[in-house]
């Protein structure tokens, strides 16, 4: 062993209750669910070195069993669990123990070296770049060293997310189902490449199997056999054949020894008389083990020089918060700026989405022309450009952000970060971007209704643009907060983002006609403020102070005359508006004498508003995603 330090892990007498079938969310809040004892008197010890594997069919409580000892649980766990005869905490687990859960989403977009280089250690630099190649060599995963994860074939991509673990140097290290769905090659390769880390760095692993293969038996040390939480032999894997010689149970010949019993510690359903029979013998066979099994259980341990002498203490300490951030932050730079196929693809969904639809709008807006109906046509313009990068911002988000999600759910399980440090890095990634995207999208359409004669016009314009866009995506991080599926959490923030567009912006509803409770609810909206900035911009334009005529035709110079039309009620077919200016008072004055441009159109309270509504929402998500979740929750993120 590379290592000279000796850990034993215990676990005695343990029981655990918990949820023994499945439940709706609905059952789950308000705990109408279904409990049961689970793990019920389980003992057994595995050492460094050691490869201890939890044999049961589905439902015996294996991968239970590996949730107690990382204390992933939540009903009540009794019994010891010990590593070096200290109690094993969340903390201590955290900070010395592994975890290789049955599912794994790594980010798209990074190379096998760079996704075990970018796992937040305490190592860095040489040192860090040394261990990542002594890592790949011994997983096999050399020759793949710069392919994408998303090219991996399935033995590949769980060998990696074995070596992400073994980067950080556990003492121990468990294994939900690592050759589950591998061909028998592949099954052979991962549980031998596991019994060499083992021993070669002093690491004491637990892996459950539902289907072990005869072929994998020399490298398992010792087994655990589960049947329905409960202990049928605990033990070293080649005294098991003695010990069940011993109770009148032994194996026949040619047979493999794992898997035959395996189906004698499996209760058989296929008949009401088979299942009485078999559960009676599992629960002889139960009773015979806490008799007769005592002396099997601690099994051959390789002793050590220095028994007694741990050179290294159990608790460590928590890596560096900003070595972490660093760590998260290059690694979402690295995924985003890939010239690989999902690189490329984000890449163009941050930086060209936007551009590309404003130069749609471009296209259909160009000749609007200095008529009557631009009014109504800049009017739409408004709204297309305010929709559009709501919406953009939704598809975006719905797009790009759940893969960093899912992948900070299950870190975050593992103790190497929490939620602010995330939002920090990935808002770090993903502002500039976005900056970038509004800055091109505003000089696309800009000069339909301004002109870069004043170029702060035009930077106003944009940072509006980008405000929205980050309040969307922040309001859409929030709801995936706990909302997996992506087209459901898009068609809430799209409809909740249409509501306030549709009441507040004063351009599909005039502001006037709104009852006065509805009114009051448009200060509580982002889209109020950032299109009445929109409409002072676009409608005090130099070109629009003036009468437009109709078209060609029909000219709309004598003002005086239709002003008095329109007092007198009668309708003027040509000419409505006789400035920019009384169109924004027909959308905004609810009463006639309001100064609506030192009130609800004044300039800086609504560009200074606009932004704090994005930064207030980007301060809510940082505190949101510190709030405890209900294990229900994150649990639909990992598995």
């Amino acid at each position: 062993m590379i290592g000279n330090d000796f850990y034993t892990l215990e676990l005695s007498n343990v029981f655990y209750s918990g949820q023994v079938e499945p439940g709706s969310c609905m059952q789950r809040i308000i705990g109408n669910i279904k409990t049961g004892v689970i793990l019920k008197d389980v003992s057994m010890s595995v050492h460094s070195g050691e490869v201890l594997a939890v044999l049961g069919s589905k439902g015996s409580g294996k991968k239970a069993l590996l949730d107690v000892i990382s204390r992933r649980v939540q009903g009540p766990v009794r019994g010891q669990i010990l590593l070096n005869n200290q109690p094993m905490g969340v903390c201590l687990f955290q900070q010395r123990c592994g975890y290789v859960t049955h599912k794994c989403d790594l980010i798209e977009g990074l190379t096998v070296e760079q996704t075990l280089y970018y796992t937040p250690t305490r190592l860095t630099g040489y040192l860090k770049k040394s261990k990542v190649k002594q890592v790949m060599a011994d997983m096999a995963l050399s020759q793949v060293s710069n392919r994408c994860i998303e090219n991996l074939t399935k033995s590949e991509y769980r060998r990696l997310m074995i070596g992400i673990q073994l980067i950080k140097d556990p003492v121990i290290l468990l294994l939900d189902e690592p050759t589950w769905d591998l061909d028998p090659l592949n099954t052979y390769l991962v549980v031998s490449i596991l019994s060499n880390a083992a021993k070669k760095y002093g690491s004491a692993v637990v892996l459950t199997m539902e289907k072990p293969r005869s072929d994998v038996f020399p490298f398992l040390d010792r087994v655990l056999y589960l049947c329905l939480g409960d202990t049928v032999y605990a033990g070293g894997t080649r005294q098991m054949l003695e010990y069940f010689d011993a109770i009148e149970f032994p194996c026949p010949q040619l047979e493999n020894p794992l898997m035959y019993y395996l189906c004698l510690s499996t209760v058989d359903r296929r008949s009401r008389e088979r299942f009485l029979e078999s559960n009676h013998q599992i629960a002889e066979l139960v009773e015979k083990f806490k008799i007769e099994g005592g002396i099997y259980r601690k099994g051959t341990v390789i002793t050590p020089t220095h028994p007694a002498e741990y050179k290294s203490p159990l608790l460590l300490g928590k890596i560096g918060a900003f070595n972490v951030a660093w760590t998260i932050y290059v690694r979402l730079l690295a995924a985003t700026l890939s010239f690989k196929k999902s690189g490329i693809k984000q890449a163009c969904l941050r930086l060209f989405l936007i551009p590309l639809y404003f130069a749609l709008l471009w296209v259909f807006y160009r000749n609007t022309g200095l008529y009557q109906h631009t009014f109504v046509t800049r009017s739409g313009l408004v709204l297309n450009s305010l929709a559009g990068v709501y919406f953009l911002a939704v598809l975006n988000t719905v797009l790009l952000y759940p893969v960093y999600r899912t992948r900070y759910f299950q870190e975050s399980q593992e103790g190497l970060y929490g939620g602010t440090i995330f939002l920090l890095t990935y808002n770090l990634v993903s502002i500039p971007f976005s900056f970038l995207s509004c800055l091109a999208a505003g000089a696309i359409i800009f000069p339909i209704i301004g002109s870069f004669e004043n170029p702060m016009e035009y930077l106003y314009f944009s940072l509006i643009l980008w405000a929205c866009y980050m309040f969307a995506e922040q309001h859409t991080m929030a709801s995936l907060m706990i909302v997996k599926d992506h087209l459901l959490a898009a068609i809430f923030n799209i409809y909740i983002i249409c509501v306030c567009l549709t009441l507040s912006s004063g351009i599909l509803r005039s502001i006037k006609g709104l009852q006065d409770w509805l009114f009051l609810i448009t200060y509580a909206t982002q889209p109020r403020y950032a299109a009445a900035f929109l409409n002072r911009q676009v409608f005090l334009f130099k070109d629009l102070n003036k009468p437009l005529p109709f078209d060609l035709k029909h000219n709309c110079t004598n003002m005086n005359l239709i002003e008095t039309s329109i007092l007198n009620g009668i309708a003027n077919p040509y000419c409505r508006y006789a400035s920019g200016q009384s169109f924004l008072s027909e959308r905004y004055a609810r009463d006639p004498g309001d100064n609506i441009f030192n009130g609800i159109l004044d300039a800086d309270l609504n560009i200074g508003i606009t932004f704090a509504f994005t930064l207030g929402m980007i301060v809510f998500n940082m505190f949101l995603y510190l709030i405890p979740l209900p294990a229900f929750v994150k649990a639909k993120f990992r598995e």
